[in-house]
């Protein structure tokens, strides 16, 4: 696996794909791997672009994609899908999205399924994070699936965490009320050629200040797709909250959250593996399963069971 994590290293791009399949495929090899790029991470930029179906994620991370380039740096994007429920991939795929940057050497493009995760990223995002930052990059874009209330994975993953709205989409209430306002590092309305841009600024202003913010209060940037404009400013405000991170101690306890996070997460999903095994090998315990009607007294005596079974290993 230090070969395959060499090649990335060295921008190969075929490793880095090869990677993320992997990774995606849980290949037992996997942690292996992971903790070989992390040791050659190289500390990209991560930017996270959340927001509602319909927003315009894909149109605006295409556009940021051609101005971080005409600025001469190197960008993958890490695009969320939805799961089809045939293939288990993703319904929405590279060949219908950001297809002018294909040929580019210096941009990379990766669909990945959610595959039943409902926290608007796939469980294997964090992990393909880390392998392009491994390659190089220096800015990661991930693209959530956009489920509305079920974003805040992205604060887990995200350096800068950007919250996409329209006019007169009628969402900012449900965003409100989901605690999206609370994970945004700025607010991107997008649209803002069309009519109702002005209320919701003011209103989506209000309610910043409701929600209060210690520290880096959240600017609102206002982009259009089709009339192209706001990008710059766009950029202008990533670079004001990166440096924002790496200037207060902010940068380095959200690093913090984070790794505790993903330790956590890593260790659960070790368990849930060994506990599903020693449960579903278990001919006796299936057997147990169809007959009982009380899940809670099974969970509570396979549970004493299971660590009993490690104590005795260990």
């Amino acid at each position: 696996m230090d070969q395959l994590a060499d090649r990335i290293a060295n921008q190969d791009q075929r490793a880095l794909a090869r990677a993320i399949t992997l990774i995606e495929n849980d290949h037992p090899d996997k942690l292996e791997l992971m903790s070989e790029l992390n040791a050659r991470k190289k500390h990209a930029h991560y930017i996270g672009i959340t927001g509602s179906p319909g927003a315009g994620k894909s149109s605006l991370v295409d556009k940021l994609i051609t101005l971080l380039r005409e600025k001469q740096y190197n960008v993958a994007v890490i695009a969320v899908d939805p799961t089809s429920p045939f293939s288990g991939g993703a319904l929405l795929g590279d060949r219908v999205r950001m297809h002018k940057h294909f040929t580019d050497q210096d941009v990379f493009i990766r669909s990945m399924a959610t595959r039943g995760s409902l926290g608007g990223l796939a469980r294997a995002t964090k992990d393909a994070i880390r392998a392009c930052d491994a390659y190089g990059f220096d800015y990661i874009i991930v693209e959530t699936v956009g489920v509305g209330q079920s974003e805040l994975d992205i604060m887990k993953v995200a350096d800068t965490t950007a919250v996409m709205l329209t006019p007169n989409s009628g969402d900012i209430l449900q965003i409100f009320k989901a605690g999206i306002m609370e994970i945004a590092d700025l607010f991107i309305l997008n649209k803002a050629d069309l009519p109702g841009v002005r209320k919701l600024k003011n209103t989506l202003r209000d309610l910043i200040h409701i929600a209060g913010h210690r520290g880096f209060e959240p600017q609102i940037i206002e982009t259009s797709v089709n009339e192209n404009f706001g990008f710059n400013k766009l950029f202008e405000a990533f670079q004001k909250h990166r440096h924002y991170l790496d200037e207060t101690d902010e940068g380095q306890k959200k690093r913090s959250e984070q790794l505790r996070y993903e330790v956590y997460e890593l260790m659960q999903e070790a368990l849930w593996k060994d506990v599903y095994q020693f449960v579903n090998n278990d001919s006796d315990k299936q057997e147990e399963l169809k007959q009982s009607g009380d899940p809670y007294s099974l969970a509570k005596k396979w549970l004493s069971e299971w660590r009993k079974e490690g104590e005795a290993d260990g």
